[in-house]
């Protein structure tokens, strides 16, 4: 922890080209793309992406997971989603997934998850896949249907569904590699995962 305090002490140091990007910035934000990602430490958003303080608004979930909207059901999730959508009018949103997933490896491995009864619901309500998979096999496969799991429950986001209807949101489904840090898309129409 004190590598962190030490590096926060000096932060504004590094962080700032000129005082002015800091004044840009307290005088708000306008991010070019929600970014939706798993909570796991190996995904640095901002690292994958190049993306400098106020370009990417960013909302992380165990397992990447994209709740389905409820209309009277309050969710941070739903709420992030319409604030980048409706007030900050970002042009895309990227669901990432990753190799190595544990919330996803978990689920298609059937693993007992008595002893975290949250994380068990969590998985239980956002993960669509099916338990059977060999625990010896990648689980890029597993994990790209999830994220393309979770792009078609960002449509039952009313304010996702009508900009993207309408052609002014884009929606992108990526694959990050932890071992290589390779990102690939998907292609629309395809099963493919392909390189950026």
């Amino acid at each position: 922890m004190q590598a962190f305090i030490d590096h926060a002490r000096t932060f504004h140091h590094r962080a700032a080209q000129t005082a002015d990007d800091f004044e840009r910035l307290a005088a708000g934000q306008s991010p070019q793309a929600l970014f939706i990602t798993c909570s796991d430490s190996r995904i640095i958003p901002s690292a994958v992406t190049g993306a400098r303080p106020g370009e990417l608004f960013e909302m992380r979930t165990a397992g990447n997971i994209v709740p389905p909207y409820r209309p009277g059901v309050p969710s941070a999730e739903a709420a992030t989603i319409e604030y980048a959508v409706e007030v900050l009018g970002v042009a895309d949103i990227v669901v990432c997934g990753h190799s190595h997933c544990g919330a996803v490896g978990a689920v298609v491995r059937g693993d007992d998850l008595t002893g975290v009864p949250a994380v068990r619901e969590w998985l239980a309500e956002g993960a669509e896949l099916t338990p059977g998979h060999d625990p010896g096999q990648d689980l890029a496969g597993p994990v790209q249907r999830h994220v393309l799991d979770q792009l078609a429950r960002l449509h039952t986001h009313p304010s996702v569904a009508r900009r993207a209807d309408a052609g002014r949101l884009g929606l992108h489904g990526w694959f990050y590699e932890v071992h290589t840090g390779a990102v690939r898309t998907h292609r629309p129409g395809t099963d493919l995962f392909l390189p950026l």
